[in-house]
C-alpha cells in the first residue's frame, strides 16, 4: 500500500512542527541567527529552518541532529501517561489515544532529513575540519541517508511506535 508523503505529513504534522522547533531551539542555544522558520507546510519539505552557518562544525552537527534528541524524548514523555491505561489496564479514553498518536507522530519525525545530512556533509568536507569531527560526521551523514532510505519501508513509523509505545511499556513494566 502506497500512502503519499503529503498525507503522512498532514496526519503527523505535530511531529513536523516539533522537528523544526528542535532545529530552532539548538540554533537559539548556540546563538545562531535564524532567518526563516516554516513549522509546517503542505509540500516538500514539510517544514524548514534557515539559519546562519555556525562558527563551529560541531554546532552544525548538533543543530542537524537536535530533532532526533528532542522528538525522541518528547514523543516518549507524551505517550507515557497514556501507556498504562491503553496497554495494561484496558480502560483508555479518547485523550489517551490522542496522547499515543501525538507520541508516535512526534517520535516518527525524529530522524534528521537529507537536507540536514547535506549541511553536515558540506561542513565536514572543508579543509579546516578537525579529524574528530570528520570521524563523527561522516558515519553520521551515512546513517541519516540510511534512515531516509529506511523511511521507504516505514522505518520512521516503526521508530515512532518503538519510542511512543515500547519505551513507555518497558518503563511501566520496569516500575511495576
Amino acid at each position: 500500500m502506497l500512502i503519499p508523503g503529503i498525507a503522512i505529513s498532514i496526519a503527523t504534522c505535530p511531529g513536523v512542527v516539533v522537528h523544526e522547533l528542535a532545529h530552532q531551539l539548538f540554533c537559539r542555544l548556540f546563538k545562531i541567527p535564524v532567518f526563516q522558520v516554516v513549522y509546517f507546510q503542505v509540500g516538500n519539505p514539510a517544514g524548514f529552518v534557515l539559519h546562519e552557518i555556525p562558527p563551529y562544525k560541531w554546532q552544525t552537527i548538533l543543530i542537524a541532529v537536535g530533532p532526533f534528541l528532542v522528538n525522541t524524548i518528547l514523543g516518549a514523555l507524551i505517550a507515557l501517561p497514556a501507556a498504562l491505561p491503553v496497554f495494561t489496564l484496558n480502560n483508555a479514553n479518547f485523550l489517551h489515544y490522542v496522547l499515543i498518536w501525538l507520541g508516535v507522530s512526534i517520535a516518527m519525525h525524529a530522524f534528521p532529513s537529507t537536507g540536514d545530512a547535506r549541511e553536515i556533509w558540506n561542513e565536514i568536507r572543508k579543509k579546516d575540519t578537525q579529524p574528530i569531527i570528520k570521524l563523527i560526521g561522516y558515519p553520521l551523514t551515512g546513517l541519516i541517508y540510511l534512515g531516509s532510505l529506511g523511511s521507504m519501508i516505514w522505518l520512521d513509523l516503526i521508530y515512532g511506535i518503538a519510542v511512543a509505545v515500547a519505551i513507555p511499556n518497558l518503563i511501566i513494566h520496569w516500575l511495576a
